[in-house]
């Protein structure tokens, strides 16, 4: 089986699996007890909330364990609207996470106001500090994007948001561990992060809240987390997050270059071998080393997933959470590409696993397959 959707999720790593396993058997004591089984399983997730906050360069009280991205983006998105009065800010590329948790306050009456992005799927700095004026509680962007892999500017805004009392938050949920993330560059005072996009297990995720941060509970209960989310911790979830994070920070720039390599060539591949094809990707100094999206004009999507599934490779047309939806990627169509073209779009999201040889498979089987498939549609029908 060749993998390439880690940008829907990421196989676990043994070191991981095998780091996770006694938690999950002789050291299941409850990290708020006092004795020594609880005292265990509070010593592990304190090593693995430093680990994740190495990834992403902040202090370690800073970092909030939550069951997965969008469990910290509904967080970030309707804690800072409880904390502070305003409107909030986001785009229209971001994940449902963050969209929905935005309609949801409209619907309470809070203003919400969604910026659009260039052909690119770039948002434009200026434009998101006109958006917020002094009158906006958050900014909410997404720093890598799921289904493009579009890098937004978020510094470039932040930087001239500082000082005006507007909560920034990034979800950071497909680049932390793909891509060099920096609470302090980018200026965030909020950042939503996630453990099986990085070969970590699924379930467990973080918020980053800068300290100080006036910031809604994200549960109401015991005092877990610091007293700002209740709930008993997912230990072994928590320890194998930790494992991942800093796997991932010793390794990233080899990865990043190796990956990128094999992007490149998958993508090169595509573009010299089949016709009549259109990168939705931004270009590679903008976007995620790993993901290409690529429309294959004249075929549906779903024809070219479901062939290559028989062919034992797996791909995506765009976001896992959004699978089984007939309406095109409301990222493309924000980008302004036409329905059709959007419902042609491929998204190859490759990781740790992958290899040459599966990518020169992969082409291989593609061009005979959206060859078959453009004839078919060709002929005539009845």
């Amino acid at each position: 089986m060749i993998y390439f959707d880690h940008n829907a999720t990421t196989p676990v790593r043994p070191e991981v699996r095998e780091g996770m396993a006694p938690y999950l058997d002789h050291v299941y004591g409850n990290p708020s007890s006092l004795h020594r089984f609880g005292q265990q399983a509070r010593k592990a997730v304190d090593e693995a909330r430093e680990q994740v906050a190495h990834l992403v360069g902040s202090d370690p009280d800073e970092i909030f364990f939550t069951s997965g991205g969008t469990e910290a983006d509904n967080w970030a998105v309707n804690g800072a609207a409880a904390a502070l009065e305003g409107r909030v800010v986001t785009t229209a590329i971001e994940h449902h996470a963050v969209l929905h948790s935005a309609e949801a306050l409209r619907h309470q009456q809070r203003e919400v106001v969604i910026a659009g992005v260039d052909g690119r799927g770039l948002v434009d700095p200026e434009s998101l500090v006109s958006l917020a004026g002094s009158a906006a509680a958050l900014v909410s962007v997404v720093h890598g994007n799921n289904e493009t892999g579009a890098i937004q500017p978020i510094a470039a805004f932040a930087a001239q948001l500082r000082g005006k009392g507007i909560l920034i938050h990034a979800d950071a949920v497909q680049s932390a561990g793909k891509v060099v993330v920096s609470v302090d560059d980018l200026g965030v005072d909020l950042l939503s992060l996630s453990a099986h996009k990085i070969n970590g297990p699924k379930g467990t995720g973080a918020l980053y809240v800068r300290r100080g941060t006036s910031l809604g509970p994200g549960f109401l209960g015991g005092g877990h987390e610091g007293g700002r989310r209740a709930g008993t911790e997912n230990v072994a979830g928590i320890v194998g997050f930790g494992i991942t994070a800093e796997l991932r920070r010793r390794e990233l720039q080899g990865e990043t270059k190796r990956v990128s390599l094999l992007r490149q060539r998958l993508e090169s591949g595509i573009i010299d071998g089949i016709e009549d094809v259109v990168v939705n990707s931004p270009p590679v100094e903008q976007r995620l080393s790993n993901t290409l999206n690529i429309s294959f004009r004249g075929v549906e999507a779903e024809a070219i997933i479901l062939g290559l599934d028989l062919e034992g490779i797996a791909v995506s047309s765009g976001s896992a959470c959004s699978s089984g939806e007939p309406e095109p990627s409301h990222v493309l169509l924000a980008a302004g590409i036409e329905p059709r073209l959007a419902t042609s779009a491929v998204r190859f999201s490759l990781g740790w696993g992958n290899t040459a040889a599966q990518v020169d498979r992969v082409l291989e089987v593609l061009a005979a397959l959206v060859q078959r498939l453009r004839e078919v549609s060709a002929l005539p029908s009845g």
